[in-house]
């Protein structure tokens, strides 16, 4: 299962909110990985989330595989709307 995102925090996805995103795919235990310009990490991985430098404006692909996985989509996607971050 996966989805598409738009990012439209005007810092992107720094420290902060890839900590909540991060925070939010440790309560799965679904394998939840978020891709970015053919690069795929481990969304419970900070320092992977980090690593991409994602901007305002880009397209990001959150996918997740496992019992849980159309639960930590859902979580996910309202973390990601309610904080403002994208859509």
């Amino acid at each position: 299962m996966e989805k598409i995102f738009k990012i439209t925090d005007e810092t992107g996805l720094h420290a902060r909110p890839a900590t909540v995103l991060v925070n939010t795919a440790s309560k799965f235990n679904a394998e939840i990985s978020l891709t970015y310009r053919d690069k795929k990490v481990n969304l419970k991985s900070i320092m992977g989330v980090m690593s991409l430098g994602i901007q305002q404006g880009a397209e990001i692909t959150i996918s997740a595989e496992g019992d849980d996985a159309e639960a930590a989509i859902v979580a996910l996607t309202e973390t990601i709307t309610t904080q403002g971050l994208g859509e």
